[in-house]
Protein backbone atom coordinates (compact mmCIF):
# COMPACT_ATOMS: atom_id res chain seq x y z
CA UNK A 1 0.00 0.00 0.00
CA UNK A 2 2.91 2.28 -0.76
CA UNK A 3 1.51 5.41 -2.47
CA UNK A 4 3.55 7.04 -5.18
CA UNK A 5 2.09 10.54 -4.36
CA UNK A 6 -0.68 12.55 -2.75
CA UNK A 7 -4.04 13.04 -5.09
CA UNK A 8 -3.92 16.57 -4.40
CA UNK A 9 -0.03 17.18 -5.39
CA UNK A 10 -0.03 15.66 -9.21
CA UNK A 11 0.18 18.42 -11.72
CA UNK A 12 0.80 18.07 -15.48
CA UNK A 13 4.64 17.82 -14.92
CA UNK A 14 3.84 14.53 -12.95
CA UNK A 15 2.48 13.11 -16.42
CA UNK A 16 5.09 10.33 -17.51
CA UNK A 17 5.03 7.21 -19.60
CA UNK A 18 7.69 5.70 -17.19
CA UNK A 19 6.55 5.46 -14.17
CA UNK A 20 2.80 4.50 -12.86
CA UNK A 21 1.05 6.07 -9.75
CA UNK A 22 -0.57 4.59 -6.65
CA UNK A 23 -2.99 6.64 -4.87
CA UNK A 24 -4.78 5.71 -2.04
CA UNK A 25 -7.84 7.93 -0.37
CA UNK A 26 -11.59 7.59 -0.66
CA UNK A 27 -13.81 8.29 -3.07
CA UNK A 28 -15.79 11.73 -2.73
CA UNK A 29 -17.76 11.16 -5.91
CA UNK A 30 -18.83 8.83 -9.48
CA UNK A 31 -20.08 9.67 -12.59
CA UNK A 32 -20.96 6.91 -14.95
CA UNK A 33 -20.45 8.62 -18.31
CA UNK A 34 -21.89 5.56 -20.83
CA UNK A 35 -19.40 3.06 -20.00
CA UNK A 36 -16.62 5.14 -18.93
CA UNK A 37 -16.48 5.47 -14.84
CA UNK A 38 -15.00 8.78 -13.27
CA UNK A 39 -14.53 9.07 -10.05
CA UNK A 40 -12.90 11.79 -7.73
CA UNK A 41 -10.63 10.21 -5.12
CA UNK A 42 -9.90 12.77 -2.09
CA UNK A 43 -7.55 12.36 0.30
CA UNK A 44 -5.79 14.85 3.08
CA UNK A 45 -4.28 16.68 0.11
CA UNK A 46 -6.89 17.52 -2.28
CA UNK A 47 -8.63 14.99 -4.73
CA UNK A 48 -8.11 13.68 -8.61
CA UNK A 49 -9.95 12.61 -11.15
CA UNK A 50 -9.71 8.44 -11.82
CA UNK A 51 -11.30 6.82 -14.92
CA UNK A 52 -12.47 3.46 -15.36
CA UNK A 53 -11.94 2.57 -18.89
CA UNK A 54 -15.02 -0.29 -20.80
CA UNK A 55 -11.21 -1.30 -22.38
CA UNK A 56 -11.14 -3.54 -18.96
CA UNK A 57 -14.79 -4.80 -18.34
CA UNK A 58 -13.56 -6.81 -15.13
CA UNK A 59 -12.00 -3.74 -13.64
CA UNK A 60 -14.66 -1.50 -14.49
CA UNK A 61 -17.34 -3.84 -13.12
CA UNK A 62 -15.73 -4.04 -9.81
CA UNK A 63 -15.53 -0.24 -9.85
CA UNK A 64 -19.36 0.24 -10.75
CA UNK A 65 -19.67 -1.53 -6.81
CA UNK A 66 -18.01 1.65 -5.64
CA UNK A 67 -19.80 4.09 -3.14
CA UNK A 68 -19.64 7.40 -1.47
CA UNK A 69 -16.76 7.38 0.96
CA UNK A 70 -15.43 3.76 0.08
CA UNK A 71 -11.78 3.28 1.36
CA UNK A 72 -9.24 2.29 -2.49
CA UNK A 73 -6.20 1.64 -3.50
CA UNK A 74 -5.63 1.93 -7.70
CA UNK A 75 -2.72 2.12 -9.43
CA UNK A 76 -2.50 3.76 -12.92
CA UNK A 77 -1.50 6.02 -15.98
CA UNK A 78 -1.50 9.74 -15.32
CA UNK A 79 -2.09 11.19 -18.06
CA UNK A 80 -3.12 14.98 -19.23
CA UNK A 81 -6.88 15.09 -19.80
CA UNK A 82 -8.33 15.69 -23.35
CA UNK A 83 -8.71 18.83 -24.38
CA UNK A 84 -12.01 20.42 -23.67
CA UNK A 85 -12.27 18.25 -20.63
CA UNK A 86 -10.00 20.57 -18.31
CA UNK A 87 -11.09 21.43 -14.75
CA UNK A 88 -9.36 24.74 -13.89
CA UNK A 89 -11.65 25.20 -10.36
CA UNK A 90 -9.30 22.48 -8.80
CA UNK A 91 -5.42 21.77 -9.00
CA UNK A 92 -5.30 18.80 -10.74
CA UNK A 93 -7.92 19.72 -13.40
CA UNK A 94 -5.19 19.22 -15.99
CA UNK A 95 -4.58 15.49 -15.08
CA UNK A 96 -6.12 12.02 -14.73
CA UNK A 97 -5.71 8.38 -13.39
CA UNK A 98 -6.39 6.02 -15.88
CA UNK A 99 -6.91 2.80 -13.84
CA UNK A 100 -5.35 -0.19 -14.13
CA UNK A 101 -5.93 -1.81 -10.37
CA UNK A 102 -8.43 -1.45 -8.16
CA UNK A 103 -8.64 -2.74 -4.30
CA UNK A 104 -10.95 -1.87 -1.66
CA UNK A 105 -9.66 -1.21 1.62
CA UNK A 106 -12.80 -0.59 3.17
CA UNK A 107 -16.73 0.03 2.55
CA UNK A 108 -18.86 2.64 3.86
CA UNK A 109 -22.72 3.36 4.51
CA UNK A 110 -24.19 6.09 3.15
CA UNK A 111 -23.01 9.43 4.79
CA UNK A 112 -25.49 11.46 6.83
CA UNK A 113 -24.15 15.09 5.13
CA UNK A 114 -22.14 15.93 2.16
CA UNK A 115 -18.19 15.21 2.82
CA UNK A 116 -17.44 18.78 0.76
CA UNK A 117 -17.22 22.31 1.31
CA UNK A 118 -20.49 22.62 0.55
CA UNK A 119 -22.05 20.88 3.28
CA UNK A 120 -25.40 22.40 4.73
CA UNK A 121 -25.58 19.83 7.45
CA UNK A 122 -26.08 21.72 11.47
CA UNK A 123 -23.53 21.71 13.55
CA UNK A 124 -24.68 19.46 15.92
CA UNK A 125 -24.64 16.54 13.20
CA UNK A 126 -21.25 17.56 12.52
CA UNK A 127 -19.85 17.23 15.85
CA UNK A 128 -21.69 13.84 16.21
CA UNK A 129 -20.07 12.43 12.99
CA UNK A 130 -17.02 14.92 13.59
CA UNK A 131 -14.57 11.62 11.79
CA UNK A 132 -16.06 12.55 8.83
CA UNK A 133 -17.15 16.29 9.23
CA UNK A 134 -12.76 16.36 9.33
CA UNK A 135 -13.00 14.75 6.22
CA UNK A 136 -14.37 17.99 4.80
CA UNK A 137 -11.98 20.32 2.68
CA UNK A 138 -12.44 22.69 5.37
CA UNK A 139 -11.78 21.61 8.30
CA UNK A 140 -9.11 19.53 6.96
CA UNK A 141 -7.18 23.23 5.69
CA UNK A 142 -8.04 24.70 9.03
CA UNK A 143 -5.78 21.73 11.06
CA UNK A 144 -3.39 22.41 8.72
CA UNK A 145 -3.26 25.81 9.15
CA UNK A 146 -3.15 25.44 12.89
CA UNK A 147 -0.13 23.30 12.67
CA UNK A 148 1.28 25.51 10.56
CA UNK A 149 1.30 28.64 13.32
CA UNK A 150 2.28 26.18 15.60
CA UNK A 151 5.31 25.26 13.88
CA UNK A 152 6.29 28.59 12.92
CA UNK A 153 6.00 29.53 16.74
CA UNK A 154 8.02 26.79 17.74
CA UNK A 155 10.85 27.43 15.23
CA UNK A 156 10.69 31.33 16.10
CA UNK A 157 10.44 31.27 19.37
CA UNK A 158 13.52 28.10 19.58
CA UNK A 159 15.55 30.54 16.91
CA UNK A 160 15.37 33.07 20.47
CA UNK A 161 16.62 30.98 22.68
CA UNK A 162 13.20 29.49 24.27
CA UNK A 163 12.99 25.92 25.91
CA UNK A 164 9.59 24.40 25.40
CA UNK A 165 9.26 23.05 29.26
CA UNK A 166 5.89 21.00 30.38
CA UNK A 167 4.17 21.95 33.45
CA UNK A 168 1.70 19.47 35.18
CA UNK A 169 -1.58 18.78 34.65
CA UNK A 170 -2.80 17.31 37.80
CA UNK A 171 -2.09 20.13 40.08
CA UNK A 172 -2.92 22.43 43.47
CA UNK A 173 -6.73 24.09 42.97
CA UNK A 174 -6.06 27.55 42.88
CA UNK A 175 -8.60 30.93 42.28
CA UNK A 176 -7.62 31.85 38.95
CA UNK A 177 -10.90 33.62 37.65
CA UNK A 178 -12.84 30.91 36.96
CA UNK A 179 -13.95 27.43 38.23
CA UNK A 180 -11.83 24.76 38.16
CA UNK A 181 -12.09 20.90 37.04
CA UNK A 182 -11.02 18.83 39.84
CA UNK A 183 -9.84 15.41 39.94
CA UNK A 184 -10.29 13.53 42.46
CA UNK A 185 -7.20 11.36 44.20
CA UNK A 186 -7.71 8.06 44.92
CA UNK A 187 -4.44 7.43 46.79
CA UNK A 188 -5.16 9.94 49.15
CA UNK A 189 -9.52 9.84 49.87
CA UNK A 190 -10.88 13.28 49.91
CA UNK A 191 -8.33 15.40 48.26
CA UNK A 192 -8.65 16.26 44.56
CA UNK A 193 -6.10 17.59 42.03
CA UNK A 194 -7.02 20.18 39.54
CA UNK A 195 -6.68 20.80 36.33
CA UNK A 196 -4.68 24.32 35.31
CA UNK A 197 -6.57 27.16 34.22
CA UNK A 198 -3.17 27.84 33.42
CA UNK A 199 0.49 27.40 33.72
CA UNK A 200 0.99 30.82 35.27
CA UNK A 201 2.18 29.45 39.07
CA UNK A 202 4.74 27.61 37.26
CA UNK A 203 5.84 29.20 34.48
CA UNK A 204 6.79 31.87 37.70
CA UNK A 205 8.38 29.36 39.77
CA UNK A 206 10.97 28.42 36.44
CA UNK A 207 11.50 31.61 36.40
CA UNK A 208 12.65 31.20 40.08
CA UNK A 209 14.67 28.06 39.00
CA UNK A 210 17.08 30.15 36.51
CA UNK A 211 15.21 28.94 32.95
CA UNK A 212 15.31 32.37 32.14
CA UNK A 213 13.74 32.00 28.42
CA UNK A 214 10.16 29.19 29.21
CA UNK A 215 7.32 28.77 26.41
CA UNK A 216 4.76 26.00 25.99
CA UNK A 217 2.24 24.87 23.71
CA UNK A 218 -0.43 24.01 26.54
CA UNK A 219 -3.97 22.75 26.99
CA UNK A 220 -5.50 24.69 29.86
CA UNK A 221 -8.99 23.82 31.32
CA UNK A 222 -11.74 26.23 32.58
CA UNK A 223 -15.30 25.07 34.04
CA UNK A 224 -17.16 28.48 32.79
CA UNK A 225 -20.32 28.98 30.61
CA UNK A 226 -19.29 28.87 27.24
CA UNK A 227 -19.84 30.56 23.58
CA UNK A 228 -18.53 30.23 20.34
CA UNK A 229 -15.20 31.14 21.10
CA UNK A 230 -14.89 29.81 24.27
CA UNK A 231 -14.10 25.81 25.27
CA UNK A 232 -13.94 24.20 28.24
CA UNK A 233 -10.04 23.35 27.29
CA UNK A 234 -8.37 25.48 25.03
CA UNK A 235 -4.73 25.65 23.93
CA UNK A 236 -2.39 28.64 24.65
CA UNK A 237 1.36 29.60 23.54
CA UNK A 238 2.83 30.60 27.09
CA UNK A 239 5.71 32.15 27.84
CA UNK A 240 7.70 34.20 30.46
CA UNK A 241 10.71 35.96 30.43
CA UNK A 242 13.58 37.01 33.26
CA UNK A 243 15.13 40.23 33.43
CA UNK A 244 12.71 42.22 31.03
CA UNK A 245 10.59 45.09 30.95
CA UNK A 246 6.97 45.66 28.42
CA UNK A 247 8.78 46.49 25.26
CA UNK A 248 11.13 43.27 25.19
CA UNK A 249 7.94 40.86 25.88
CA UNK A 250 6.17 42.63 23.04
CA UNK A 251 9.16 43.04 20.58
CA UNK A 252 9.21 39.15 20.94
CA UNK A 253 5.49 38.57 20.67
CA UNK A 254 5.55 40.11 17.42
CA UNK A 255 8.08 38.26 15.89
CA UNK A 256 6.61 34.69 16.97
CA UNK A 257 3.13 36.57 15.60
CA UNK A 258 3.93 37.77 13.21
CA UNK A 259 6.09 34.94 11.51
CA UNK A 260 2.91 32.83 12.50
CA UNK A 261 0.84 35.32 10.54
CA UNK A 262 2.66 35.22 7.05
CA UNK A 263 3.11 31.40 7.41
CA UNK A 264 -0.77 31.45 7.02
CA UNK A 265 -1.39 34.95 4.69
CA UNK A 266 1.82 35.60 2.94
CA UNK A 267 4.91 37.07 2.92
CA UNK A 268 4.26 40.80 3.97
CA UNK A 269 1.23 40.26 5.41
CA UNK A 270 2.22 41.27 8.52
CA UNK A 271 1.15 44.97 8.78
CA UNK A 272 4.55 45.78 10.90
CA UNK A 273 5.17 47.23 14.58
CA UNK A 274 2.40 47.28 16.40
CA UNK A 275 0.73 50.52 17.55
CA UNK A 276 -0.09 51.29 21.41
CA UNK A 277 -2.97 52.41 23.07
CA UNK A 278 -3.46 53.01 26.88
CA UNK A 279 -6.68 51.50 28.45
CA UNK A 280 -8.18 54.80 28.97
CA UNK A 281 -8.00 56.11 25.37
CA UNK A 282 -9.00 52.84 24.08
CA UNK A 283 -12.10 52.94 26.49
CA UNK A 284 -12.96 56.94 25.59
CA UNK A 285 -12.66 56.14 22.03
CA UNK A 286 -13.88 52.88 21.26
CA UNK A 287 -15.78 52.12 24.70
CA UNK A 288 -13.89 48.42 24.63
CA UNK A 289 -10.60 47.43 26.20
CA UNK A 290 -10.12 45.19 23.02
CA UNK A 291 -11.16 48.09 20.18
CA UNK A 292 -11.58 47.19 16.21
CA UNK A 293 -9.55 49.88 14.55
CA UNK A 294 -10.63 48.85 10.88
CA UNK A 295 -13.54 51.55 11.10
CA UNK A 296 -14.58 54.65 12.51
CA UNK A 297 -17.63 55.75 14.28
CA UNK A 298 -15.41 56.77 17.30
CA UNK A 299 -17.03 57.63 21.15
CA UNK A 300 -17.57 61.47 21.55
CA UNK A 301 -18.18 63.19 25.06
CA UNK A 302 -21.28 65.26 24.70
CA UNK A 303 -21.01 65.73 29.14
CA UNK A 304 -20.09 69.58 29.35
CA UNK A 305 -22.26 70.19 25.94
CA UNK A 306 -25.45 69.24 27.47
CA UNK A 307 -25.17 69.86 31.13
CA UNK A 308 -27.47 73.02 31.43
CA UNK A 309 -29.57 71.90 28.52
CA UNK A 310 -33.44 71.64 28.70
CA UNK A 311 -32.97 68.03 28.61
CA UNK A 312 -33.21 66.62 31.75
CA UNK A 313 -32.43 63.10 31.34
CA UNK A 314 -28.66 64.85 30.48
CA UNK A 315 -28.62 67.21 32.42
CA UNK A 316 -29.25 64.98 35.87
CA UNK A 317 -27.28 62.55 34.78
CA UNK A 318 -23.93 65.04 34.15
CA UNK A 319 -24.97 66.95 37.50
CA UNK A 320 -25.06 63.00 39.57
CA UNK A 321 -21.38 62.63 38.15
CA UNK A 322 -22.63 60.47 35.10
CA UNK A 323 -21.12 60.88 31.15
CA UNK A 324 -23.37 61.54 28.44
CA UNK A 325 -21.39 59.91 25.02
CA UNK A 326 -22.42 58.93 21.85
CA UNK A 327 -21.62 57.64 18.28
CA UNK A 328 -22.34 58.68 15.26
CA UNK A 329 -23.24 56.16 12.33
CA UNK A 330 -22.80 57.52 8.90
CA UNK A 331 -25.71 57.82 6.30
CA UNK A 332 -27.30 56.24 9.21
CA UNK A 333 -30.29 58.72 8.56
CA UNK A 334 -32.08 56.14 6.68
CA UNK A 335 -33.22 54.02 9.74
CA UNK A 336 -37.14 53.51 10.16
CA UNK A 337 -38.37 54.63 13.61
CA UNK A 338 -38.76 50.46 13.95
CA UNK A 339 -35.15 49.77 13.57
CA UNK A 340 -34.09 53.23 15.83
CA UNK A 341 -36.85 51.48 18.42
CA UNK A 342 -35.31 48.04 18.39
CA UNK A 343 -32.10 49.81 19.06
CA UNK A 344 -33.45 51.43 22.02
CA UNK A 345 -34.69 47.88 23.33
CA UNK A 346 -31.44 45.73 22.90
CA UNK A 347 -29.77 48.95 24.60
CA UNK A 348 -32.14 48.43 27.94
CA UNK A 349 -31.11 44.83 28.07
CA UNK A 350 -27.46 45.85 27.65
CA UNK A 351 -27.56 47.45 30.95
CA UNK A 352 -28.97 51.20 29.75
CA UNK A 353 -31.29 53.57 30.68
CA UNK A 354 -32.01 54.62 27.72
CA UNK A 355 -30.59 55.11 24.14
CA UNK A 356 -31.32 58.61 22.74
CA UNK A 357 -30.72 59.47 18.72
CA UNK A 358 -30.64 62.62 16.57
CA UNK A 359 -31.17 62.13 12.27
CA UNK A 360 -29.50 65.21 11.36
CA UNK A 361 -31.31 66.63 8.27
CA UNK A 362 -30.73 69.72 5.66
CA UNK A 363 -33.14 71.44 8.08
CA UNK A 364 -31.19 70.37 11.46
CA UNK A 365 -31.91 67.55 14.16
CA UNK A 366 -34.95 65.48 13.48
CA UNK A 367 -35.63 63.51 16.90
CA UNK A 368 -38.55 63.55 19.76
CA UNK A 369 -35.87 65.13 21.85
CA UNK A 370 -34.63 67.73 19.36
CA UNK A 371 -37.02 70.41 20.87
CA UNK A 372 -35.35 69.96 24.63
CA UNK A 373 -32.09 71.83 23.13
CA UNK A 374 -31.09 75.60 21.83
CA UNK A 375 -30.49 75.98 18.29
CA UNK A 376 -27.01 76.70 19.62
CA UNK A 377 -26.67 73.26 21.58
CA UNK A 378 -27.49 71.23 18.79
CA UNK A 379 -24.86 72.80 16.30
CA UNK A 380 -22.44 72.13 19.09
CA UNK A 381 -23.57 68.38 19.74
CA UNK A 382 -23.49 67.84 16.09
CA UNK A 383 -19.70 69.77 15.46
CA UNK A 384 -18.80 67.37 18.13
CA UNK A 385 -20.30 64.41 16.62
CA UNK A 386 -18.67 65.34 13.29
CA UNK A 387 -21.92 64.83 11.86
CA UNK A 388 -22.97 65.56 8.11
CA UNK A 389 -26.16 65.40 6.46
CA UNK A 390 -27.86 62.17 6.67
CA UNK A 391 -26.15 60.63 9.63
CA UNK A 392 -27.71 59.65 12.80
CA UNK A 393 -26.08 60.33 16.26
CA UNK A 394 -27.04 57.96 18.90
CA UNK A 395 -26.79 58.88 23.05
CA UNK A 396 -26.37 57.09 26.77
CA UNK A 397 -26.84 59.31 29.48
CA UNK A 398 -25.52 57.19 32.50
CA UNK A 399 -22.53 55.78 34.54
CA UNK A 400 -19.16 55.99 32.44
CA UNK A 401 -18.87 52.26 32.41
CA UNK A 402 -22.47 51.52 30.96
CA UNK A 403 -21.90 54.08 28.54
CA UNK A 404 -18.79 52.57 27.52
CA UNK A 405 -20.37 49.32 27.69
CA UNK A 406 -23.26 50.01 25.50
CA UNK A 407 -21.92 52.41 22.96
CA UNK A 408 -18.88 49.89 22.16
CA UNK A 409 -21.18 46.98 21.43
CA UNK A 410 -23.50 49.11 19.78
CA UNK A 411 -20.62 50.60 17.45
CA UNK A 412 -19.70 46.95 16.50
CA UNK A 413 -23.15 46.22 16.22
CA UNK A 414 -24.13 48.84 13.57
CA UNK A 415 -21.04 48.36 11.96
CA UNK A 416 -21.38 44.56 11.10
CA UNK A 417 -25.14 44.95 10.61
CA UNK A 418 -24.31 48.36 8.27
CA UNK A 419 -21.48 46.45 6.30
CA UNK A 420 -18.63 49.03 7.34
CA UNK A 421 -16.02 46.41 7.94
CA UNK A 422 -13.66 46.29 5.58
CA UNK A 423 -12.54 43.23 4.40
CA UNK A 424 -9.04 41.52 3.86
CA UNK A 425 -8.06 44.25 6.45
CA UNK A 426 -5.43 43.22 10.03
CA UNK A 427 -5.40 46.08 12.70
CA UNK A 428 -3.20 44.92 15.77
CA UNK A 429 -2.60 47.29 18.57
CA UNK A 430 -1.42 46.90 22.08
CA UNK A 431 -3.50 48.06 24.74
CA UNK A 432 -1.51 49.18 27.63
CA UNK A 433 -1.46 50.59 31.78
CA UNK A 434 -4.66 49.13 32.58
CA UNK A 435 -6.31 49.95 35.98
CA UNK A 436 -4.68 46.94 38.86
CA UNK A 437 -8.02 47.10 40.55
CA UNK A 438 -11.59 47.81 40.65
CA UNK A 439 -14.27 48.21 43.10
CA UNK A 440 -16.89 44.89 44.37
CA UNK A 441 -20.03 46.86 45.44
CA UNK A 442 -21.70 43.49 45.83
CA UNK A 443 -18.31 42.11 48.63
CA UNK A 444 -17.47 45.58 49.48
CA UNK A 445 -13.47 45.00 48.40
CA UNK A 446 -11.03 45.63 46.01
CA UNK A 447 -10.35 43.03 43.37
CA UNK A 448 -7.39 42.32 40.85
CA UNK A 449 -8.74 43.11 37.53
CA UNK A 450 -5.13 40.35 35.80
CA UNK A 451 -4.47 38.69 38.75
CA UNK A 452 -2.88 38.94 41.51
CA UNK A 453 0.80 38.43 40.01
CA UNK A 454 0.72 41.79 38.40
CA UNK A 455 3.14 44.07 38.82
CA UNK A 456 1.75 48.01 39.58
CA UNK A 457 4.28 50.87 38.07
CA UNK A 458 6.76 51.49 40.19
CA UNK A 459 5.32 55.15 41.32
CA UNK A 460 2.18 53.85 41.98
CA UNK A 461 3.44 51.68 44.83
CA UNK A 462 3.41 54.80 47.34
CA UNK A 463 -0.62 54.72 47.06
CA UNK A 464 -0.79 51.22 47.56
CA UNK A 465 1.51 51.28 51.03
CA UNK A 466 -0.92 54.48 52.19
CA UNK A 467 -4.11 52.16 51.58
CA UNK A 468 -2.48 49.84 53.60
CA UNK A 469 -2.24 52.43 56.39
CA UNK A 470 -5.78 53.89 55.58
CA UNK A 471 -9.24 52.31 54.64
CA UNK A 472 -8.55 49.68 52.20
CA UNK A 473 -12.40 48.74 52.81
CA UNK A 474 -13.67 52.56 51.04
CA UNK A 475 -13.08 53.27 47.80
CA UNK A 476 -13.43 56.91 48.89
CA UNK A 477 -10.48 56.98 50.65
CA UNK A 478 -8.39 54.44 49.21
CA UNK A 479 -7.74 55.40 45.39
CA UNK A 480 -6.79 51.96 44.17
CA UNK A 481 -8.65 52.39 40.85
CA UNK A 482 -5.73 54.97 39.78
CA UNK A 483 -2.93 52.13 40.02
CA UNK A 484 -1.99 51.61 37.21
CA UNK A 485 -0.92 47.70 35.88
CA UNK A 486 2.07 46.62 34.05
CA UNK A 487 -0.15 44.60 31.73
CA UNK A 488 -0.79 44.57 28.28
CA UNK A 489 -3.14 42.83 25.91
CA UNK A 490 -2.49 41.98 21.98
CA UNK A 491 -6.24 42.88 20.22
CA UNK A 492 -6.26 42.11 16.50
CA UNK A 493 -9.21 43.41 14.44
CA UNK A 494 -11.23 43.61 17.99
CA UNK A 495 -10.63 40.63 19.46
CA UNK A 496 -8.21 40.24 22.64
CA UNK A 497 -5.80 37.30 21.02
CA UNK A 498 -3.69 37.66 24.01
CA UNK A 499 -2.52 39.35 27.47
CA UNK A 500 0.15 39.32 29.87
CA UNK A 501 2.27 41.52 32.70
CA UNK A 502 5.33 42.31 34.60
CA UNK A 503 4.77 39.56 37.80
CA UNK A 504 5.62 40.90 40.96
CA UNK A 505 9.06 39.13 41.97
CA UNK A 506 9.57 40.64 45.76
CA UNK A 507 7.54 38.08 48.90
CA UNK A 508 6.87 41.39 50.42
CA UNK A 509 5.30 43.14 47.55
CA UNK A 510 3.64 39.88 46.60
CA UNK A 511 2.08 40.09 50.77
CA UNK A 512 0.94 43.98 50.23
CA UNK A 513 -1.32 43.06 46.92
CA UNK A 514 -2.54 39.66 49.00
CA UNK A 515 -3.24 42.09 52.24
CA UNK A 516 -5.10 44.77 49.53
CA UNK A 517 -7.08 42.20 48.35
CA UNK A 518 -7.92 41.18 51.67
CA UNK A 519 -6.81 37.51 51.47
CA UNK A 520 -5.82 36.64 54.93
CA UNK A 521 -2.12 35.11 55.20
CA UNK A 522 -3.14 31.65 56.15
CA UNK A 523 -5.08 31.44 53.01
CA UNK A 524 -2.73 33.07 50.77
CA UNK A 525 -0.43 30.63 52.18
CA UNK A 526 -2.68 27.70 51.36
CA UNK A 527 -3.37 28.64 47.80
CA UNK A 528 0.05 30.30 46.68
CA UNK A 529 2.72 29.01 49.71
CA UNK A 530 4.85 27.41 47.07
CA UNK A 531 5.27 30.62 44.93
CA UNK A 532 5.27 32.31 48.02
CA UNK A 533 7.90 30.76 49.49
CA UNK A 534 9.79 30.71 46.30
CA UNK A 535 9.87 34.41 46.05
CA UNK A 536 11.74 34.46 49.24
CA UNK A 537 14.56 32.47 47.12
CA UNK A 538 16.32 35.43 44.82
CA UNK A 539 13.26 35.08 42.04
CA UNK A 540 14.56 37.61 39.46
CA UNK A 541 12.62 40.49 37.80
CA UNK A 542 10.21 38.54 35.00
CA UNK A 543 7.25 39.11 33.05
CA UNK A 544 5.32 36.97 30.18
CA UNK A 545 2.47 36.66 28.16
CA UNK A 546 0.05 34.09 26.65
CA UNK A 547 -1.64 33.86 22.75
CA UNK A 548 -4.73 32.06 22.59
CA UNK A 549 -3.88 29.94 19.70
CA UNK A 550 -7.29 28.56 19.50
CA UNK A 551 -8.90 32.55 18.81
CA UNK A 552 -5.62 33.52 16.80
CA UNK A 553 -6.12 30.65 13.84
CA UNK A 554 -10.04 31.14 13.87
CA UNK A 555 -9.28 34.58 13.23
CA UNK A 556 -6.56 33.57 10.62
CA UNK A 557 -8.80 31.18 9.24
CA UNK A 558 -12.18 33.50 9.09
CA UNK A 559 -13.75 31.42 11.17
CA UNK A 560 -16.63 33.01 13.15
CA UNK A 561 -16.22 29.93 15.97
CA UNK A 562 -13.20 28.76 17.17
CA UNK A 563 -14.95 25.27 17.06
CA UNK A 564 -14.07 24.81 13.50
CA UNK A 565 -10.47 25.09 13.90
CA UNK A 566 -10.32 22.12 16.61
CA UNK A 567 -10.31 18.93 15.86
CA UNK A 568 -12.44 17.35 18.92
CA UNK A 569 -14.35 20.64 20.12
CA UNK A 570 -17.32 20.38 22.35
CA UNK A 571 -20.90 21.96 21.89
CA UNK A 572 -21.69 25.05 24.15
CA UNK A 573 -22.71 23.09 26.73
CA UNK A 574 -19.43 21.38 27.20
CA UNK A 575 -20.67 18.05 25.62
CA UNK A 576 -18.60 15.74 23.28
CA UNK A 577 -21.54 14.88 20.69
CA UNK A 578 -19.42 11.99 19.31
CA UNK A 579 -17.55 10.13 22.27
CA UNK A 580 -21.33 11.22 24.46
CA UNK A 581 -18.67 12.69 27.29
CA UNK A 582 -19.42 13.26 30.06
CA UNK A 583 -20.84 10.65 31.12
CA UNK A 584 -21.78 8.26 34.61
CA UNK A 585 -18.91 5.93 35.18
CA UNK A 586 -19.62 2.80 37.10
CA UNK A 587 -20.21 2.48 40.84
CA UNK A 588 -16.68 0.38 41.57
CA UNK A 589 -15.27 3.22 40.04
CA UNK A 590 -16.54 6.05 42.25
CA UNK A 591 -16.06 3.46 45.28
CA UNK A 592 -12.11 3.29 44.54
CA UNK A 593 -12.65 7.20 44.90
CA UNK A 594 -14.94 7.44 48.28
CA UNK A 595 -17.37 9.12 46.33
CA UNK A 596 -20.81 9.29 46.53
CA UNK A 597 -22.98 10.88 44.16
CA UNK A 598 -26.34 13.14 45.28
CA UNK A 599 -28.23 12.54 41.67
CA UNK A 600 -29.26 15.41 39.72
Amino acid sequence: MNRTSYCGDLRANHVTTAAKQTLLGWIHSRRDHGGVLFCDLRDRSGLVQIVFQPTRQALLAQAQSLGSEFVVQVTGQLTARPEGTRNSKIPTGDVELIVETLEILNTSKSPPFEISEYSEAGEDVRLRYRYLDLRRPPLQQNIRRRYEVTKTIRRVLGDEGFLEIETPFLTKSTPEGARDFLVPSRMTPGSFYALPQSPQLFKQILMVGGYDKYFQIVRCFRDEDLRADRQPEFTQVDLEMSFVDEQQVESVVERFVGAAFEAILGQGAFPGAVPHMSYDEAMNRFGSDAPDMRYGMELADFSEIVKTSGFQVFAKTVAQGGTVRGITLPAGGSLSRKETDDLTQWANTMGAKGLAWLKWTFTGADSPIAKFFQPGELQSIREKAQANEGDISFFVADSPGVAFKVLGLLRRRLAESRKLIPAGQWKFVWIETFPSFEWDGDTKRWNAVHHPFTSPHAEDWAILRQAVEGGIGDPTKTPLDQVRARAYDLVLNGVEIGGGSIRIHRSEDQALIFKLLQIPPETAQLQFGFLLEALEYGAPPHGGFALGLDRFVALLCGEPSIRDIIAFPKTQKGLDLMSNAPSPVSPFQLRELGIKTTGA
